[in-house]
């Protein structure tokens, strides 16, 4: 099972670091470690192996973790941090890792007094540092929910969805509805359609703004698939497309292209961002870039690495990741192009199909 591989992973990070055992508080960590999707739960990993590793969670989620987590010792108790503290310092662990990036202050004060007899010690992002590599089992994820939302925008411009007088939020309701009907559990998150001169908002947020004859229309949408998430953006023409308009997506294409390009393993995340933020500077329109090249996605929507100028680190095998280029022409319009690709050796696995020629519906 891949949950145990991966906590078998993570007990050769704890060993490398003297660590007896990590206190894992991060939902989404836990899920990453034992498959668990409810609302509380903490995991105590031993560096030993799993038969030392203990599941908590409350009686709500009694008989969903005894599905979801049928391999490892499972307590019922709340507070689950403080019961799993107290449970390191009876075994008589001398240190114990803890998620310190994602404990409070006030946390922190209640588990030292719970654990004590153990030391407690930070261990910010150890789970994190894995989760930057995806396996088999997330990259075929990543592919469902890039494959629910490519057959949604489709299914959508297909029906006309896209066509003059309907606003951005009936858009951008009715995608989310077709990722749905097309397997997503739900939305990435929350959908962008920008037209017109909204276009021009990187992050806008739909409205009751109406297509018109000739807008570009930017949909930034993503779908949900067993925890993981899709991002995509493409940008369209209602109507028929100005040369303005050619021109300023044929800039934006040729700087995804080259990005893409650049997502070879042993490259610096700086360098992609660079790879693709050349083509746009070199032709004038540098300041209208203004945002990073990309980011990674898996069980968040954004998560680590960040391909940007001050992205810090080197393309792995196995790494998701977003290149979404953008030029953004205030009051005007703009466009943005956008896919997910997991690093291989040699070309990197595009897994967001639809076309990036410029489509005009």
């Amino acid at each position: 099972m891949p949950h145990s591989t991966r906590r078998a992973a993570l007990r050769a990070t704890l060993r490398d670091r003297e660590l007896d055992a990590l206190l894992v508080t991060n939902l989404l960590n836990i899920r990453y470690l034992t498959g668990f999707t409810g609302s509380n739960a903490a995991l105590l990993v031993s560096a030993d192996s799993d038969e030392a590793t203990v599941f908590c969670t409350d009686g709500r989620y009694l008989t969903q973790a005894a599905r979801q987590v049928p391999d490892l010792e499972r307590v019922i108790d709340r507070p689950c941090d403080v019961t799993l503290a107290q449970r390191a310092a009876k075994a008589g662990l001398d240190r114990t890792g803890y998620e310190s990036h994602h404990v409070t202050v006030e946390g922190l004060d209640t588990l030292t007094d719970a654990a004590r007899g153990t030391e407690l010690v930070r261990a910010s992002g150890l789970v994190e540092e894995l989760r930057l590599v995806k396996d088999d089992a997330e990259v075929e994820a990543l592919r469902m929910a890039c494959a629910a939302a490519d057959r949604a925008l489709a299914s959508l411009v297909e029906h006309g969805g896209l066509r003059p007088g309907r606003t951005e939020r009936e858009i951008a309701r009715e995608l989310e509805s077709r990722m749905l009907d097309h397997g997503a559990a739900g939305p990435s998150f929350e959908t962008i359609v920008a037209t017109g001169a909204n276009s021009a908002v990187p992050h806008h947020r739909p409205t009751d703004a109406v297509v018109h004859e000739g807008d570009f229309v930017k949909l930034d949408f993503g779908a949900l698939v067993d925890g993981y998430h899709s991002d995509m953006t493409r940008t369209l023409v209602v109507g028929q497309a100005a040369d303005w308009q050619r021109e300023l997506y044929e800039l934006v294409a040729a700087s995804q292209a080259a990005g893409r390009q650049a997502l070879a393993v042993g490259t610096s995340y700086r360098d992609v961002d660079a790879a693709s933020r050349d083509v746009i500077e070199q032709a004038g329109y540098g300041e209208q870039f203004l945002h990073g090249l990309g980011h990674g996605v898996g069980l968040q929507i954004h998560e680590a690495p960040t391909l940007s100028k001050a992205g810090d680190g080197m393309l792995l095998p196995g790494m998701a990741v977003t290149v979404e280029p953008g030029v953004y022409l205030a009051g005007k319009g703009g466009v943005r192009i956008e896919d997910t690709l997991v690093v291989r050796q040699g070309a990197p696995e595009l897994l967001t199909l639809t076309t990036k020629e410029l489509v005009v519906v």
